[in-house]
């Protein structure tokens, strides 16, 4: 099992592990279809929520192919859950995580999306190891391509009509940026560097 620094704090954010508490909070996003829409996959039912929970609970594995780090986001000092940011191990041998988020539309436009994700891409390249790191989202969905932006990641790929939502064909893009790239940014970066406490 690996072990998070977690909760993580940011300037605004407080980055943690879901708890069975968290319930209403992830149902309150998930089941939403405009947040569903880039999923490739219905909105979610308060089972299925309940379900996703107990996984997200347990401790995380981080060691094969496929282990994924889901990451509870709530705004510090409060307890409510507006968001998650996902790590997933998609090659052990060649160290390449794809990241991804999923947030409440009701605190959108705040950048608390690019906060949360900028602390966890920092997780991934300096506690996990990453080489490169990676996010796949539909070519409509503007708000994940400006985070990318913002986190320094570059376009590698436009897959066109890669996916199939219902009956749209969605054209796929594909971000990235390596563990060189992202120590250079960093270190030219004038930003308050993130504070990582231990739980």
């Amino acid at each position: 099992m690996t072990k998070l620094p977690l909760p993580i704090t940011t300037e605004r954010l407080t980055l943690r592990q879901f708890t069975p508490d968290d319930l209403d909070d992830l149902y309150a996003y998930q089941s939403l279809p405009e947040v569903a829409r880039y999923l490739y996959r219905p909105p979610l039912t308060r089972e299925q929520c309940v379900e996703s929970l107990t996984r997200r609970a347990a401790d995380p594995a981080w060691a094969e192919d496929g282990d994924d780090l889901v990451i509870a986001v709530c705004r510090t000092g409060e307890a409510t859950v507006i968001g998650e940011v996902v790590l997933k191990l998609a090659s052990t041998r060649a160290r390449q995580t794809e990241i991804g988020w999923i947030f409440n539309p009701a605190y959108g436009g705040r950048g608390y999306a690019t906060e949360a994700a900028l602390a966890v891409a920092s997780l991934a390249f300096a506690e996990l190891g990453t080489h490169r790191l990676f996010a796949r989202l539909d070519a409509l969905n503007t708000g994940s391509a400006n985070v990318c932006d913002r986190l320094g990641m570059r376009q590698e790929a436009r897959l066109i009509e890669s996916h199939l939502d219902g009956d749209r064909w969605g054209t796929e893009c594909v971000y990235a940026t390596l563990s060189h790239e992202w120590k250079a940014n960093r270190s030219q970066t004038t930003a308050k560097p993130l504070e990582m406490e231990s739980a």
